[in-house]
């Protein structure tokens, strides 16, 4: 990697998200092929699965071996309370497994496992270690290890997102989207299918390649994306990394935008309003996860905007990988009232105007922050 103040960093958390990719891809094998008890409710009702929890404990305890774990302050999303209750025990020690399994194949990443297998404990401790509240000092990293956990339950798309907060800037983000298509084309097929056929009539081997892991430095006026990882092949760095750039597109009617596939925490109907008033033409492209930014970095869309509803309050793990790559590869990321998301504030994007705006290009975002002021007095969001 090119010698700079975070490459150290950025190369960890490339290597570590390709391994939290290739476990969330085994685990998702199982859930969509067998109806199993591996999916717990949280609180607010949304799914967790034992790849949440696993790729939690593997990202903590793998930052934590290379940097200290006396430097290292994660935020991440997932707690051991639902893992820690008695009726737990059999999702407990899945999670258990299938960590101390993903932790045994690091060195196919460039990465140093444990010396022997870990304990029910450490992996509950890795877990919990993830505590962080941020804020506007010092380093923290900050881990959705599965964004889109329903989309993941159902077999769909989803991401796993990491990124470096430091004196709340976003400094590093990678997002890894297991299920997401090399190849543009392949985009309006699910990948089910994709597999299907390539059992029936192998094709060329790249020609269903699916998934990749797309990382960008802040201020570095680039953002990469790798392939991921296939079969016994060896991660070795760049891993044919290519340079990713947003569409060029500013024009609304030829513009395709990308709506939340849940429409619980999202205000549909306004976003659809504006999308009218702007001049979108094209059919939404409905996506689940933060692969929405993946979408736009690449120049798949040109459009997102997320208008929650009200009470729902944005948080971070959902968007600082997203933001840094889609703006390193040339996008614009800012709340309706176009400033530039505060990722100083803790866990939450506080101070948030209305809803969050990301765009291919400054044209195009500013057609719709003034779309946004002229809709917002007659809307009832």
């Amino acid at each position: 990697m090119e010698d700079d103040k975070y490459a150290k960093e950025l190369d960890v958390a490339v290597r570590v998200v390709h391994m939290a990719c290739a476990l969330c891809q085994r685990v998702q094998e199982g859930l969509v092929s067998a109806s199993t008890d591996q999916v717990k409710s949280k609180d607010d009702d949304s799914p967790v699965t034992i790849a949440d929890w696993s790729v939690q404990a593997t990202v903590s305890w793998i930052l934590s071996e290379f940097f200290g774990s006396q430097n290292v302050s994660i935020i991440a999303e997932e707690d051991v309370q639902a893992l820690s209750k008695a009726d737990s025990v059999g999702l407990l020690q899945a999670v258990v497994n299938t960590v101390n399994e993903c932790l045994a194949g690091a060195p196919k990443y460039g990465l140093k496992g444990p010396s022997e297998t870990l304990s029910t404990s450490q992996i509950l401790e890795a877990i919990s270690q993830c505590n962080s509240v941020g804020g506007p000092k010092g380093r923290h990293w900050v881990l959705d290890p599965v964004d889109g956990t329903l989309g993941f339950v159902r077999g769909d798309q989803y991401a796993v997102a990491l990124a470096l907060i430091e004196d709340g800037r976003v400094v590093i983000g990678v997002l890894g989207c297991p299920n997401y298509p090399m190849k543009k084309e392949l985009l309006n097929y699910h990948y089910q299918y994709h597999e299907a056929i390539s059992k029936s009539s192998p094709p060329s081997p790249d020609i269903w390649e699916r998934g990749c892991v797309m990382y960008a430095r802040k201020d570095s006026g680039q953002a990469w994306m790798q392939p991921h990882i296939h079969g016994d092949k060896k991660f070795e760095w760049p891993n044919s990394a290519k340079l990713i750039r947003v569409s060029s597109i500013d024009d609304p009617a030829l513009a395709t935008s990308c709506e939340p596939v849940e429409r619980a925490n999202s205000n549909h109907s306004f976003t659809e309003g504006l999308a009218h008033s702007v001049g979108l033409r094209k059919k939404p492209m409905r996506v689940y996860s933060m692969v929405k930014y993946a979408a736009i970095a690449r120049g798949d869309a040109e459009l997102f905007m997320k208008f929650a509803r009200t009470g729902y309050k944005e948080k971070i793990w959902d968007h600082a990988a997203g933001v840094v790559i889609v703006e390193e590869a040339g996008g614009v990321v800012t709340d309706a009232g176009g400033r530039p998301l505060d990722f100083s504030k803790g866990q939450y994007l506080e101070g948030l105007d209305r809803g969050i705006i990301v765009c291919s290009g400054a044209t195009l975002h500013e057609k719709i922050v003034d779309a946004v002021y002229a809709s917002w007095d007659s809307s009832s969001l």
